[in-house]
């Protein structure tokens, strides 16, 4: 693993990260439409809604598309790849710079959304940041992970890495594309689609998995109206 930390990793690739997400997520429209169209689960306008690892605000600009009336939080460890975003977004949002490990800004949202990013937390972090997520929620509000996850076992772990690089290189990745994709990668910590499930219900959200194709998945937690999370009791 490279002594940079992920933070350092991602601003060096700021300028182009955008075009290296289209060649390195295969079904690029598919998972960033599924992780926009999960919003409409909250069944009413959406006042606020909180990017979570959002970089240069790939997902946020689409969230904005599809709900204009609608705050934007983004918050990002990484200030290049936040001043990449507000070099799109502009004055539409506002930009935080902090770590996932770090208090959500304050609450309540109607959605909390976050796309390839909680992967680089350890499991227990994860699980801390979706206790978090769940008590910061309006009742009726969404969480939408479009997330990187692990296989459920290491035989589908090794071919989902496979496909991976397959599929990259014919959308055009070439060696020295996939040696930065590989050095940002080995700070992952992949979870299975199981076992985020579980957590997610652990904290009081109904779940599920509403896209996968192999190692990318959209996984969404609604906090039913009427009921609190599980930090908050019920």
């Amino acid at each position: 693993m490279s002594n940079r930390s992920a933070p350092d990793v991602f601003d060096a690739h700021a300028g182009d990260y955008d075009a290296l997400r289209r060649r390195l997520v295969p079904a690029f429209d598919d998972f960033y439409g599924t992780a926009v169209g999960a919003l409409e689960l909250v069944g009413r306008p959406l006042r606020r809604v909180l990017d979570l690892g959002a970089g240069t605000g790939l997902l946020a600009r689409r969230v904005a598309g599809a709900h204009p009336a609608a705050e934007l939080v983004l918050v990002d460890g990484a200030p290049a790849m936040l001043e990449e975003a507000r070099a799109a977004l502009g004055d539409r949002a506002a930009y935080v710079v902090a770590d996932l490990a770090d208090p959500l800004p304050p609450g309540e949202w109607d959605a909390v959304v976050s796309a390839l990013a909680i992967h680089h937390l350890p499991d227990d972090g994860k699980r801390a940041l979706f206790a978090r997520v769940a008590a910061a929620l309006a009742p009726g509000g969404v969480f939408v992970n479009a997330e990187q996850v692990a296989g459920p076992s290491p035989f589908f772990d090794a071919l989902y890495a496979r496909w991976h690089e397959a599929s990259a290189r014919a959308a055009g990745s070439d060696d020295a594309e996939w040696r930065g994709a590989e050095e940002r990668m080995s700070f992952d910590r992949t979870a299975t689609v199981e076992a985020q499930l579980a957590w997610l219900r652990e904290v009081g959200l109904d779940a599920d998995c509403l896209f996968k194709h192999h190692r990318f998945a959209v996984l969404v937690g609604r906090l039913t109206p009427g009921a609190s999370s599980a930090l908050n009791g019920a």
